[in-house]
Formats: C-alpha cells, structure tokens, sequence
C-alpha cells in the first residue's frame, strides 16, 4: 500500500478523486494507527508518521469512498493525570463524515475493567464498534437556494425524522422513519399547507444508544448524544450507511428548500456519548481526553453542567475548531439554513460562569458562514447561574422559556399574570430590547420535545412516565398543567370540550404574539403521549406522531385542531402587525397612517389599563388594541406598511364576561376567531365601538378592522 504525506488540513478524511487524505489531532498521543477495515474483520494499519502542530497525517491513494476506517491511539493511559490513551480500542474520527453500523455493547468498549475501574481493559472493541466512513463529497445540488427566509416571516415546526414520519399512513414502509420519509411529498404538502416556513429537526448528528437504555430495552430516541459532529444519523438512513446518508440527508434538504421550507438543525455540541469517567471510550476520550474534556480538579473525574456526565470544553482551541468546522460543514455542504444550540449555557462557559464574552460567541460573530444563518439558543444548563434567558449576544435569538411558563400561566387561571403576560405577547422588550436586539429573538412556544405535548397539557396535572423505567422519578415535575377537571382519558363531554378550547387558545395565543411562533410537531393535531412528559428514550408508537385518520371522535377533533391551527398560522402570515419588526412604542408613530398609538391595552370594560388593573390579582381578562395603521419598520423596499387593527380579548377567567369594544379605535369591527367556538375561525357578527360582546369562559375572540 502506498502511503504518502498528506495535508494537515482538512481534518477528517478527505476523498478527492483518486484517493483519500486522513488527518486527526491528537497532542496527548505517542503513535497514532490509520486502520482500515476489511469485510472480513481484518484490519489494515497504517502509522500517521506525518505530524503537523499535533495533527497526525497521510494521504492514500486508491483508498475510495465507502471504505470504513477508525484510529488507534498509543500513549499514556493514565487517568488521575486525565490520559486515557488505550490502542485496544478502534476510535471513530471525530470529523468523520458517515458512521457505519452501531455499538455492540459489552465490556471491550470501555477502557477500564468492569468492577474494577482502576484497572485497564486490554480487549480489542473493534469487533463491537461503530466505523467511520470516507464518503463521495461530490453531490448535484441543481439549482438549490437557501429560502433565507426573514425572522419576521418565519413559523417554526419542530419535528424528530422519525417520529414524524413513522406512522404516515401515505409513506411507503421502506421510507418511514428515514430522510427519504421527511422528504416524501405527503409530508412536504402537510408542511406547507400549515403555513411552516422552517422545519427544526431534532438531532440529527451520528448519535449512540446508551448502553444502560439497551439492556432496559430502550433507545436514546431523542439523541441528544452525539458521537460524530459531522455525520447524518445512520439509522435514519433508508439507502445504506457506506456515505449513502450523506446524499439521502442532501436530497431531503434540496426537497424542503424547493418547497420554500428552510432546515434548521438542533445540534449538541455541549457533551459527548462517551458519559462521564465510567462511560465508554469511542474517540475524544482515547485520543485526547484533557483536550476534549472539562476535567475536574481531580483529573480522574468529569465537570458537567450539561446532566450527562461530561462537558466539552470551551477554552480549548481545538474544541472550538472542531464546532466551528462542524458548522461550516453543514451550511456549507449540506446546505441547512441553522441551528438550535441544545443547553447553549454551556457554550459559553469558558472557564466557570456563563459568559456572553466568551471566544465562542466572538468566533462566531466573526465568521462570514455561520454567522449569516439562523442561529438559535435554548438559553439554559443544569450548571450554576445556567438559566440565561435574554442573555445572549445580539446576533442570536433564544428559545424564550419564560413566553412558555407565562401563557400556561395565564390559561390555567393562576393569579397576578397579566403584567408578565402582556411584556410576553408584545415580544419580551423586557429581555431583548436592551442589547439592540428585536421582537424576532424570542422563539415562542408553548410546547416542544421536552415535557408535555399540547394535548397532555391540557388533560393531565401529572407527569405519567412509568414507561421510562425511572419510577416515574424522570422528567419535569412542575409543568403548569392543567387536566380540565379529569386526569388523563376521559369521555366527559365537558372535559373534552374545555381542552380543546384550551388547545385552541395556545395556539391562537402563539400565533397573535409577537416574536417567532415556534410549534411542536403533532400539536397541530392533538397529539398524546398519555401523560409521559420525558420520551427521551420511548422509540416507539407512544412518541411517534399518530396522523388522524378518517374515523372516530379522537379524528374529528386531530381534523378541528388542524384545520384551526393552518388558520391561524395563515392569519399570522397574511397581516405583518402580529409579526413586527421592532417593539412597540405605546404611542401614535409619527408618520404612520394614523394618530393612534400603536398598542393599547383596555379592561373588559373598555377603559384603559392602569397600574392597579395590572397588579390585580384577581385580574385574567383584557382587550388588546394593534394599530395595524401605525407600524414603524418600513416594508422590503422602503415602503410604509399599512395592515389591518385587531383587538385581542382575553378571558381566562372561568366564567363568561362582557367586553366593552373600545372607543376611539374604529367604529365597526369583525369578530374573525372565537375560540369558544369548535371551529375556532368565522366570520363572525359585526360589533360598534361601545357595543358589550360576550367573550366564553377561558377563551381568546379577535376582532378585525379593515385599514
């Protein structure tokens, strides 16, 4: 076999035609092997003599695409200094473009003896590994564009590949739960017909099954596990796992994007499989533990702010390389439009606190890819001073948690909400508004994967997951639920009748804020997952999305639900004053097409709110006036922006009220959605300014004015 130099640079394997460039860092390593894998289990080895500031390199000519690989790492294996070197183990590389196969668990993947973990494991884990695959970059995109679709016009759908489409009755069965599902017409009609403009898939990055949740007959379902940061998920794969994934994943992004549906990818790059000092060794660890890793101060062990076992460690160049890399990788050759940082918080832990100065936040502000697409934080960890929401630099928006514990608030009826709850509904000026930031950096929502769906929301107080094998221990225990009067399934027409109001005033409530609307995927059709509000490991039809089907009451209402949530995503589409640009002024603007301010806020009297009315405890009913005459940003081209006015009545009281139509805000009005009403959209009775209109116990009715 020939073996030439190579190049340093790129790191990972490169194919270019007529052969394969291998580079891999390692500064702990003494020797690092390039050993590739034979059908047969043989392995050839092939010492990277080359070394280049800690990068290990060769390049071997005829070595093609498909052909799987891992290293061996030779060095010190000595864990209260924080090495953990063993060549008995077959490293994947951690740039590796595809993943081959999966984990076949059992004590030669670890690195020390079971039962005695000071004890080094001797036993070759290449039988029992997943491998790297060289993998074909070439790839005919045709004419693909990103959408770049603008902050203010987007509704983001957040879905699992596999959930969504394992159970879509339209699929042919060798393509559900795969890319090739996600990219199947049916599903793409049903996106669109919703009026989502980007799809926010769930980890989609190479990811293992722990090894605890296989021997309990369970999968990490979710996949907030990541192994391979450059690598589509296998399993996801319904062409092969030779680099077959890589194009099946490409065809499903060129597919949306034809569709006018932007890729958002929710990415794990706070922790590793490999756990914590009792985990697995499958590549950072056995190449270079002290790099990769927050160690403690005791080197044997693991910082985690994360709840996993291990944290990446942010000040290290080389873990900030490898996520920068990762993320140029995927705009630039696979085409995503952004991403959602998982547990954000640790990412900017440079050395202790949170810091929003921190060197990941300045490489990514400066780097001409990343910085142009969407970029997403879930603005919390489970380490001190984690929770950061309205924290995070100008150029990000976040996951705005506090949008999602105020609206169930309100709509559970708890007491003294209404001041958060407006800040929340006019885009949170209280967290952005600050740094130059805008409405359009808080991604509301009311649901997503983590915790209850829409539906259990509304029918259970609590948490049910037995199922997860944890004694129901597991998952969130103060969810702002509210069961409507019967915990879980129940055929009390009253009880069913409230929930579905419920569900309708989440939705419409989402969909009237200001911000970007966020929805979980099967909300839209009442999804259940019986009460279980931490499916994390549940790979099976409990977490899969259930499609209604032509029959049954449970139908009837996934059809209601659905028909009234494409409604209101469509109202939001079609009128710019619930999907502004910049905060609210409270005043008229000048300029703008009339003397009005641009906002007011009136109690169901029809009188302005004073401090009082806010800070009433007892008060959960109000009238929202939107000036759709007096919006501020201009439109595309400079021009003004007129729009419709709507006025929001809230009644979360349980009890019906009378609400006075204000005077002075326009003389007629059209109630459009009442979701008192098991439609939820109409064109409803005309109403005079000072006219009483009766607004339902625990429900939202618009009013609309013509411009």
């Amino acid at each position: 076999m020939q073996v030439w130099p190579g190049q340093a640079y790129p790191l990972g394997a490169t194919y270019d035609g007529a052969g394969t460039n291998f580079a891999v860092f390692s500064e702990t390593a003494e020797r690092i092997e390039l050993c590739l894998l034979h059908e047969d289990g043989s392995e050839t080895a092939v010492e990277l003599r080359e070394s280049d500031a800690f990068v290990r390199h060769a390049y071997l000519p005829g070595v093609m695409p498909g052909q799987r690989y891992g290293f061996r790492a030779h060095g010190p294996y000595e864990p209260e200094r924080g090495h953990r070197c063993n060549s008995a183990k077959l490293l994947l590389d951690p740039y590796a473009k595809a993943v081959s196969g999966e984990i076949g668990w059992g004590e030669a993947v670890y690195g020390y003896r079971f039962g005695r973990p000071e004890k080094r494991n001797d036993m070759d884990s290449a039988p029992h590994m997943m491998t790297s695959v060289v993998v074909n970059p070439y790839f005919d995109w045709g004419d693909d564009r990103p959408p770049r679709t603008d902050y203010h016009r987007t509704v983001i759908y957040e879905a699992h590949v596999k959930g969504l489409t394992m159970l879509h009755p339209a699929l042919p069965e060798e393509v559900r739960g795969t890319y090739a599902g996600l990219a199947h017409p049916a599903v793409i009609e049903h996106l669109t017909e919703l009026g989502v403009t980007a799809i926010e898939l769930m980890p989609v990055h190479q990811f293992v099954n722990d090894h605890r949740l296989v021997d309990a007959g369970l999968a990490n379902y979710w996949g907030y596990n990541t192994i391979g940061f450059f690598a589509p998920h296998n399993a996801y794969a319904s062409w092969g796992d030779r680099g077959q994934q890589v194009l099946e994943f490409k065809s499903a992004v060129r597919a949306l994007h034809a569709a006018g549906i932007e890729v958002i990818l929710d990415v794990v790059y706070n922790h590793t499989a490999e756990g914590n000092h009792l985990g697995p060794t499958l590549s950072f660890r056995g190449l270079d533990n002290a790099s990769y890793y927050r160690l403690a101060d005791d080197p044997r062990y693991y910082m985690d702010t994360t709840g996993t076992g291990n944290s990446l460690l942010m000040r290290s160049p080389h873990v900030l390389q490898l996520i920068m890399d990762s993320l140029r990788y995927w705009v630039t050759e696979m085409h995503v439009d952004g991403f959602r940082f998982d547990l954000a918080a640790t990412l900017a832990r440079q050395f202790h606190e949170v810091d929003r100065l921190s060197s990941f936040f300045d490489l990514v502000q400066q780097d001409p890819v990343v910085s142009q697409v969407k970029l997403i934080a879930e603005p919390w960890d489970v380490g001190e001073g984690g929770y950061q929401v309205g924290n995070f630099p100008p150029l990000w928006a976040e996951w705005n948690g506090k949008f999602r514990d105020t609206s169930r608030d309100l709509w559970r009826g708890q007491p003294a909400t209404l001041a958060e709850f407006g800040s929340r509904l006019t885009g949170s000026s209280d967290l952005y508004q600050g740094d130059g930031r805008r409405p359009l950096a808080s991604i509301n929502f009311v649901t997503c994967h983590d915790g209850f769906t829409l539906h259990d929301l509304v029918a259970y107080n609590d948490k049910h997951n037995e199922a997860n094998g944890e004694h129901n221990q597991d998952g969130e225990g103060h969810n702002r639920s509210w069961n409507c009067g019967a915990e879980g399934e129940s055929d009390d027409a009253g009880v069913l009748d409230l929930r579905e109001r419920q569900m309708r005033n989440f939705i419409a409530t989402l969909m009237v804020s200001q911000g970007v609307p966020m929805l979980s995927h099967g909300d839209e059709f009442a999804r259940t997952q019986y009460g279980n509000n931490n499916a994390y490991c549940q790979d099976s039809e409990l977490s899969w999305v259930r499609w209604p089907d032509a029959d049954g009451e449970s139908s009837a209402r996934a059809r209601r639900i659905l028909a009234f949530t494409r409604s209101l995503v469509w109202l939001r589409r079609d009128h710019p004053v619930f999907r502004r640009r910049r905060f609210f002024h409270g005043r008229p603007v000048q300029g703008t097409h009339d003397d009005l301010s641009d906002i007011a806020w009136f109690t169901p009297e029809g009188d302005e709110m004073r401090d009082t009315d806010w800070q009433a405890a007892h008060a959960r009913s109000l009238t929202v006036f939107l000036n759709g005459g007096a919006i501020s940003e201009p439109g595309p081209r400079g021009e003004p922006v007129v729009d419709d006015s709507f006025l929001l009545m809230f009644n979360a009281h349980d009890q019906p009220l009378d609400f006075v139509v204000p005077v002075d805000h326009g003389r007629q009005w059209q109630v459009v959605v009442e979701t008192a009403r098991p439609d939820g959209v109409t064109a409803g009775p005309k109403v005079q300014a000072g006219d009483r209109l009766t607004v339902r116990d625990r429900s939202l009715t618009v009013l609309q004015r013509p411009a």
